[in-house]
């Protein structure tokens, strides 16, 4: 999706000729990439490739050493560091739920920071644990260490979306699940966004994860973005940077509704991002 078909208000998020480095080494190199309100964009590639670094970007917790990030049709640079960071919802790895609060509490944080009425509060909180699919009577007073690896990824999502962004990053959010727990996390997901229709940009090392999320991946090598197409672009490319990660192996498609997820290789890993 070039920036061109998109008119200004559908964009959510664009690098223009991004670089950028991390510890005296350069991660990026003239990165460019438009990604569109709405859609769901997957980052992969091997590690140290740059994907959480092109991620980090977005809400300004690493800076660009030249070219520009805009989010929202403007600079990122321009943003107040904290209002950006309120706008965005973040997932991580094991959802980061603060241990010494309670589920109602821990998704009520941005709600709260931007000072929302305490009725409006309660009732959002029990909106969104009912939109991820669990009971609020029986997991608003719950703490993090008493629910499941996927109840906290759940709780997680839940408080990403609690103020309601127009944007979502997501940085290997199902990678410590079990297969069963995160094939059925993927067919919730699918199910939230094509209910909420959400900017997403989603980093996994797991390539059956990004088909059957994303409308568009995003390949990464040494920096640079190799590919960024459909998932059967994707699958049907001859780049051998391409097909290094697809293995030999088939990928199905994005999931459609509640379809079980697909069946590919995950990524080599080596040490660092």
């Amino acid at each position: 999706m070039s920036t061109g078909a998109l008119a200004k208000a559908d964009i959510a998020v664009q690098f223009a000729g991004v670089s950028a480095s991390r510890g005296g080494r350069r991660v990026l190199q003239d990165v460019s990439i438009t990604i569109g309100a709405g859609e769901t964009v997957a980052l992969v590639g091997r590690s140290g490739s740059g994907k959480t670094t092109l991620l980090r970007l977005v809400n300004r917790l690493i800076e660009p050493d030249s070219g520009h990030v805009i989010v929202d049709g403007r600079i990122a640079a321009e943003w107040d560091p904290i209002e950006l960071r309120r706008r965005i919802g973040y997932v991580i790895q094991d959802a980061g739920l603060f241990p010494h609060m309670t589920v109602a509490s821990n998704v009520a944080i941005v709600p709260r920071l931007l000072q929302w009425a305490p009725e409006r509060v309660t009732a959002r909180v029990d909106e969104m644990l009912t939109l991820v699919g669990l009971d609020p009577s029986t997991y608003r007073e719950r703490w993090p260490d008493e629910l499941s690896g996927g109840q906290r990824q759940r709780i997680g999502l839940a408080r990403a979306l609690a103020a309601d962004p127009p944007l979502l990053l997501m940085d290997e959010p199902f990678g410590a699940l079990d297969p069963i727990t995160r094939t059925e996390l993927h067919a919730e997901f699918t199910r939230l966004q094509a209910t909420l229709h959400r900017a997403v940009v989603i980093v996994t090392h797991d390539m059956a994860e990004a088909f059957a999320l994303a409308d568009r991946i995003a390949v990464l090598s040494d920096g640079q973005i190799v590919a960024c197409d459909t998932p059967a672009a994707v699958q049907a490319s001859a780049d051998p940077r391409v097909t290094a990660l697809l293995g030999t192996r088939p990928v199905s498609t994005k999931l459609q509704g509640s379809e079980a997820g697909p069946v590919a290789p995950k990524l080599p890993r080596s040490e660092g991002r």
